[in-house]
């Protein structure tokens, strides 16, 4: 079975009685050489367990599956659990989970696999929800060796841009805080069915299993990268002064100057290690204020 055919893509969703839906933005690749690509670029060297978001009809799933030793696919779209048992039947190491990744326990799902170590992500991302998707992963804490992951293009300048360019934005100063980001290659649109309107990116994240940046407050931390980036025309100080209210313009822009950069600059020319250092200022003089 052909599982990036085409015409057995269409057949098999007409023989469980499923159509592409929108809303969950399935779009299913057609290219086995992609395919192929994308399930190599996930393993680490150590990867014995892939945690797939969004099998769609099971392409992605059954290369994986032939990779590593196991495979827990997560598949919001409760008709195509049918399908993904039908297509998927000969491999025994693929775990079908019908749930929605936001609103599930990626760290109980996956315990086991976790305490055995090498658990990566791979997934083909619907575009609508990528970016909170990643958010989550970063942020819950997990010990994932690396998350591949194919996405808009657009976003993927985003992801991985260098500080001061016009792409870069407090999602990649977070994401920085997190692992490093990689383009690998382009996916054009033709390559789908149905088609996006969009061409994709494949990136590949990996994990600092110990983190560079050490912020002494971590949530004023990421505080400091979200408030120069909501209003990132203003100049720092004036970013700033709107989201972290302990203290006064003066300070703020007093805590800037001390790590070296003008009172003018903006928020989108600092790494995210002049985030850390910025921040555990602001920290210290958070605290010499509250004592006064």
């Amino acid at each position: 079975m052909d599982l990036c055919d085409a015409r057995t893509i269409k057949d098999i969703m007409t023989m469980f009685g499923l159509t592409f839906r929108k809303e969950f933005g399935q779009n299913f690749l057609t290219d086995k050489g992609v395919v192929a690509d994308i399930a190599v670029s996930c393993d680490t060297g150590s990867t014995k367990t892939v945690l797939e978001i969004g099998a769609g009809c099971g392409s992605l799933t059954h290369e994986l599956a032939q990779r590593y030793e196991k495979v827990v696919a997560i598949e919001i779209d409760r008709g195509l659990i049918p399908l993904l048992k039908y297509t998927l039947s000969e491999h025994k190491n693929v775990e079908l989970v019908n749930a929605d990744v936001m609103k599930t326990d990626i760290g109980g799902l996956l315990h086991e696999d976790f305490e055995r170590g090498g658990v990566s992500v791979c997934a083909n991302l619907p575009y609508y929800i990528t970016t909170p998707i990643l958010l989550e992963l970063l942020g819950s804490g997990l010990p994932f060796d690396c998350i591949t992951v194919m996405i808009q293009s657009e976003v993927a300048d985003r992801l991985c841009a260098s500080a001061g360019s016009r792409d870069y934005g407090s999602v990649t100063a977070y994401l920085n805080y997190f692992g490093t980001c990689k383009k690998l290659f382009n996916v054009p649109a033709g390559k789908f069915l149905p088609p996006p309107k969009v061409d994709s990116t494949v990136v590949r994240i990996d994990m600092y299993k110990d983190k560079p940046y050490k912020p002494k407050d971590e949530k004023l931390f990421f505080r400091t990268i979200r408030a120069a980036f909501e209003q990132r025309r203003k100049t720092l100080p004036n970013a700033l002064s709107a989201g972290i209210s302990e203290l006064p313009k003066e300070m703020l822009t007093e805590a800037i100057v001390s790590c070296g950069f003008a009172p003018t600059v903006r928020g989108e020319t600092l790494s995210t290690g002049d985030f850390c250092r910025l921040s555990d200022v602001i920290s210290d003089m958070i605290a010499e204020n509250g004592n006064k």
